[in-house]
């Protein structure tokens, strides 16, 4: 019998996963601003990247510490509600750091405050992930995922205008520099808002408590292959997994942080115009994850395709309506309406399974980013913008396809996975040293090779789950999807 989505807990969970992506995209922001601020390099201006990203290791790492240590589940014993909550204050501490940060000029508080909000987020990914995944049919978790990240990606996508407008003002007002002073007020406000999410979460119906193992069983049609390890280190598809995980948030946090920089030294935009770029940008991830978040809807195999070719242009067409509310000039970006078409084709092509949409989509990553390199003008930038529509489902596919088979040793995995979200900061700080090297465009090599293992772990992926009686095209047909 098919679980039926838990609509009203999943669509509360959620609301954590658009403040992911909020911050996320507006440190992209945050970094022409505080390289011209301090005269910082290019490689330099990345350590907001590595402190944001690297908070997500570090919160994994005392997750899984104190686990050990106590030899219990932390969350398990914390609940998951609970431990939502907690990350959500633990953040909302860390929006605290910019006043005093901008009022004496410190770009080290500065991402001191960035680092201590990672951390808060750490938290809330390590439960929420699995959550999502649980609060329905398994077979469909990737989906659910999904569609929790089209709604993160709401936030990566208004995320940049709100940020830039409350720095530079109006596009009108033609301002083109910004004070670190500017930057403190827009981030007290985000911590009252995390806090008031934390007291919303604690008061809803959120479960605090999941069954694991059921779903391990359900997701394995051998149930005599189901493996029951002592530790979660003993799934390859979890270990490569840690390591897709690193490249895949490299790719996306690198593609998208050394942009302005790209933009201001080959097309000539000022800093103070990037916000659109960004937003395109982070928009693409949205357009991709609302078209793959398709196959979590109990409608009809016929409505589903019809719902595959009208979501990610209505997500387009979000995009399009909340820029042209901030006066931005939104005509350059009409052709990208073509290019979405390229995204959903190979969203077609992949079935909705989660290890051939990672190969697909990882060959069209690599596609986009050679074409960038070796084009100029609009076209290059086009070609950047697009990594976001073919790294959009990514990290659904990655994450179930990485606990596929775990059981109890789920949030353990789930914690492992979270700790390499540091990618995001290492490639994007390796990215730019590269570029002050041999050039920002050529700098786009570096999410070549990445994409180019995340290629390589979707055909590994397929055959170790297989012989764990893990089978995602068997799971589809049975599972009611």
């Amino acid at each position: 019998m098919t679980k039926q989505t838990n609509w009203n807990q999943f669509l509360t969970l959620i609301t954590v996963f658009f403040f992911w992506g909020f911050v996320a995209a507006s440190n992209d922001i945050l970094i022409p601003v505080f390289k011209k601020a301090f005269n910082l390099s290019q490689g330099k201006s990345q350590l907001v990247s590595v402190a944001f990203y690297v908070a997500y290791t570090v919160g994994s790492l005392i997750y899984f510490g104190v686990s050990k240590l106590l030899k219990i589940d932390l969350l398990n014993k914390l609940g998951y509600k609970n431990g939502i909550v907690t990350g959500l204050l633990i953040s909302a501490l860390g929006t605290l750091l910019f006043y005093p940060a901008a009022n004496n000029q410190s770009f080290g508080l500065m991402i001191s405050g960035l680092f201590i909000v990672g951390l808060g987020f750490a938290l809330q990914q390590i439960a929420a992930n699995p959550l999502a995944i649980v609060m329905g049919d398994p077979t469909t978790g990737s989906q659910r995922l999904t569609m929790a990240g089209g709604v993160n990606n709401f936030g990566t996508t208004i995320g940049p205008l709100i940020v830039s407008f409350a720095i530079f003002g109006s596009v009108a007002s033609a301002n083109t520099e910004a004070s670190i002073e500017s930057v403190k007020i827009p981030y007290l406000i985000l911590g009252l808002a995390f806090a008031l999410v934390a007291l919303f979460i604690k008061f809803s119906s959120l479960p605090n408590k999941i069954d694991l193992d059921t779903v391990a069983e359900e997701e394995s049609l051998e149930v005599n292959k189901l493996l029951h390890k002592k530790s979660a280190f003993q799934y390859p598809q979890l270990l490569m997994g840690m390591v897709a995980i690193f490249v895949y948030v490299g790719v996306e946090v690198a593609t998208a942080s050394n942009l302005p920089a790209y933009l201001e030294q080959h097309l000539n935009v000022q800093t103070s115009q990037v916000a659109p770029y960004m937003s395109l940008y982070w928009a693409s991830l949205m357009i991709g994850r609302w078209t793959g978040a398709v196959g979590a809807f109990d409608v009809s195999k016929g409505a589903k395709q019809t719902l595959s070719f009208f979501m990610p242009y209505i997500a387009f067409a979000i995009f399009l309506l909340v820029n042209t509310i901030a006066k931005h000039d939104i005509s350059q970006f009409y052709i990208y309406g073509v290019v979405i078409a390229v995204m959903i084709a190979c969203d077609l092509m992949s079935k909705g399974n989660p290890v051939r949409m990672l190969l697909i989509f990882s060959l069209a990553g690599i596609v986009s980013l050679l074409t960038g390199i070796f084009t100029s003008g609009m076209v290059s930038a086009y070609a950047f913008v697009s990594v976001g529509l073919f790294c959009s489902t990514l990290w659904p596919c990655i994450f179930t396809v990485a606990v596929a088979g775990l059981g109890k040793h789920t949030n353990q995995g789930s914690s492992l996975l979270i700790m390499m979200i540091m990618g995001g900061g290492i490639v994007s700080w390796i990215q730019g040293v590269v570029a002050d090297t041999v050039g920002i465009q050529y700098s786009y090599f570096v999410g070549i090779i990445c994409f180019a293992y995340l290629a390589f772990y979707a055909f590994k992926a397929k055959s170790i789950l297989k012989n764990q009686g893990v089978d995602f095209d068997r799971l589809k047909s049975e599972g009611g999807h």
